[in-house]
Order: structure tokens, then sequence, then C-alpha cells
């Protein structure tokens, strides 16, 4: 099966165009205010009326209050929300569109509990841990924790998302075989905007994992 790939952090139309001409399966809308990579939902609202069809527009949010999370459902046409907080099963569960679940990589993190906790879940999606950030770190975790071998006792999809960029993505699919890949910081220009190059560069070396 082909790696899914998802190109996070989205603030411009011409960025959402050159992930999807670049093949991009999905890109990533992030509604959280403290990220450099935040999105209004008008913002939001003209990406997704410039993507074309076929690719799957995600909305990323961490500890939002459900009412916020309304706000942008009625003004923005997300096909997943994907929850990078500690948001319970219940609030992800609240609103009637499929969810992925963040779960950053702390040295107490256990995925098959996860999994277990979040059964109504799409994918988890695995990311660096900070104590400062939810996300966007640009740095890598160790990828063996997430090992072919472990996943043996997960039926739920993996998204590899933490430090990847252009020369490193190709080994992380070796070392973790997951479902699809997540990269954010790895293709920017700087902090919000993406480098057009960068992201062709990402899928090229995706495809070439996805060959061997």
């Amino acid at each position: 099966m082909p790696i899914r790939t998802k190109i996070c952090g989205i603030t411009r139309p011409q960025d959402g165009l050159a992930a999807a001409r670049a093949g991009a399966d999905a890109i990533g809308l992030v509604f959280y205010p403290k990220s450099p990579r935040a999105v209004t939902i008008e913002q939001a609202a003209e990406i997704c009326a410039a993507l074309p069809p076929f690719v799957t527009a995600v909305g990323l949010f961490v500890d939002a209050e459900h009412f916020s999370i309304d706000d942008v459902l009625r003004g923005v046409p997300l096909d997943l929300l994907q929850f990078h907080g500690s948001e319970t099963p219940a609030q992800c569960e609240a609103f009637d569109t499929p969810y992925i679940k963040a779960i950053r990589m702390s040295e107490e993190a256990d995925l098959v509990e996860a999994a277990s906790h979040y059964g109504s879940a799409r994918g988890l999606l695995v990311d660096t841990w900070s104590p400062t950030e939810a996300g966007g770190t640009g740095e890598a975790f160790d990828w063996d924790r997430v090992s072919p071998a472990m996943r043996g006792e997960l039926e739920t999809p993996i998204i590899l998302a933490g430090g990847l960029h252009p020369g490193n993505v190709a080994g992380a699919i070796a070392a973790v075989q997951p479902y699809a890949v997540d990269v954010s910081s790895g293709v920017e220009a700087s902090k919000g905007i993406k480098d057009a190059d960068k992201i062709t560069a990402f899928m090229q070396a995706v495809r070439q994992a996805d060959r061997t």
C-alpha cells in the first residue's frame, strides 16, 4: 500500500496548491493561535477553495473549546479533525467528522494503550514530545519506539511526524513502515511559508521509499 503524505501548517492557497501538485494526499490547517502556522477561518476557507479534488483538508486543534471547533466546521469544509492536545475520546467524538489523535512520544507514551483508549480514531499521529510546544518542533524522536515489531500489536494506522524532511523521510519510512507521514517545518522556507521545491523533494523521497 502506498505511503500517504500530509503537508501540514499550510497558510497560503499557493502552498496548498504546491502540495497538491506534488502529489500530497492531504494538507493540514492549524487552528491553534499560539502556532506560527495558525490560520483564521477566512484564510482556511480560501485555501480549501483553491484545492483540487481528492485532497483531504485536515484541521488541527489543541485543547480547543467545543464552540470554536464548531465555528471552524461551519466556515471551512474540513474532511478530518486532528486533535493534538489532551482531548478525551468523548471530546474527539463530539463532532460529525472523523478524527485522528496525536500522541506526543514522551517517555511515558504507550501507543498500544493509546490505540485502545482512542478506539474510534481513524489513526494515531506520533510526534516528538516537547515540554513547551504542541508540535512543529522540527525535531525527530527515536523511531525504534514505533518499530514494525511493536506495531504488530496495533490495528490503528500510524502516521509518522516529527522532524521529517526530504533527507530523512526515506529512512523514517524504512524504520517505522507507517501508514502515512506528516511534514511541516521540514518543507518550509520560513515558519508558515512552504517551499515548493522542498515539498517536491519530500514527495520524491516518499515515492522512492515506496519502491524499495
